[in-house]
């Protein structure tokens, strides 16, 4: 069996490589081919357990992941856990790995081809509300996805923000867009063409201006619970329709869910990106138009990227082979 840490899967795979096999899951979600149960959702006090396993043609895999909110106070990450391959002819374990990086390289890239296929071409400015690390994935995929020239940042919480400067740089190979720490949230938008919200925030985090959300494409991961919210109903009057990568985001984000139990919004409204990613004709924004894409994440996109990394790592000789 093969074990990869965070650096050994830094490694393998590139961040346009990521985004290109995320767009591949997605596209599954609309042809089928795949097996993914809901996943179960497991709450003690303000900490969360969740569990995804999925199955392809060939091989499964299962992620099990803790999300710890006050993890960061103490010094240790949000988010941890474990990603564990098996064969799909015998269930023989072939890998196991960082679930903690896997899930910050496969949600970066989801935002990623958001903005792939919901910003302008030309867009050269992002915002990311949130400093934690989907926020530094976000930016990153962000200056993948666009020829990003400025990056701004907005965190209710103090930062070392030359510290997260440098990490940002580091991910970028050296090359990083300019960066900027806003005083604001309104700072924040006025000077962002993409703006991703990276929050576990219960209450929008976007002030509920129509003026200030206007002409932007807004990427949303943080709320993967109905009590969770970042995006203010105001963006309902912007756009036609938001987009997601499954239905079943539709029940369980407080983004979508809250403004149809307030019936605001119908879920008509939500369309899937794997659809929208089938049709022949997929026009970017035109200036001034306003566009929303909303992701989870799901089981399909770890055990896809999990893959892709497992792949690489042994094409290119990375890992620890251990005997159980």
């Amino acid at each position: 069996m093969l074990i990869l840490n965070e650096n050994d899967m830094r490694r393998t795979v590139t961040y346009p490589q990521a985004m290109d096999k995320v767009e591949e899951a997605f596209r599954l979600v609309h042809c089928g081919g795949y097996y993914m149960p809901e996943r179960p959702v497991i709450t003690y006090g303000n900490d969360t357990l969740l569990y995804m396993p999925c199955f392809l043609p060939g091989g499964f895999g299962t992620k099990i992941l803790t999300v710890f909110p006050e993890n960061p106070a103490k010094g240790h990450p949000f988010i941890d856990g474990l990603m564990l391959l098996n064969d799909g002819r015998t269930g023989k374990p072939l890998a196991i790995m960082d679930a903690k990086y896997l899930t910050g390289l496969r949600t970066g890239a989801s935002g990623g081809v958001g903005m792939r296929h919901f910003s302008r071409e030309g867009c050269k400015t992002a915002g990311v509300i949130g400093a934690g690390q989907q926020g530094l994935f976000q930016a990153a995929f962000a200056s993948t996805a666009r020829d990003i020239e400025d990056v701004f940042f907005f965190d209710i919480a103090p930062k070392d923000w030359g510290a997260y400067e440098e990490s940002l740089t580091q991910a970028l190979g050296g090359e990083a867009p300019r960066f900027h720490v806003c005083g604001t949230v309104e700072e924040l938008l006025e000077n962002s063409e993409i703006v991703v919200t990276a929050t576990p925030a219960t209450a929008p985090v976007a002030p509920d201006n129509a003026g200030l959300l206007r002409g932007k494409c807004f990427i949303a991961i943080g709320s993967y619970k109905q009590q969770m919210r970042e995006i203010p109903n105001a963006i309902w009057g912007l756009i036609g329709n938001a987009y997601t990568e499954l239905p079943f985001a539709i029940e369980e984000s407080g983004d979508f869910s809250q403004p149809i139990a307030d019936g605001i919004i119908q879920k008509e409204r939500v369309g899937i990106i794997g659809e929208w990613l089938m049709r022949e004709h997929r026009p970017l924004p035109a200036p001034g138009e306003t566009t929303f894409f909303k992701s989870v994440g799901m089981g399909l996109l770890d055990l896809c990227v999990g893959r892709l990394i497992y792949e690489n790592a042994l094409a290119q000789g990375i890992g620890h082979e251990v005997d159980i």
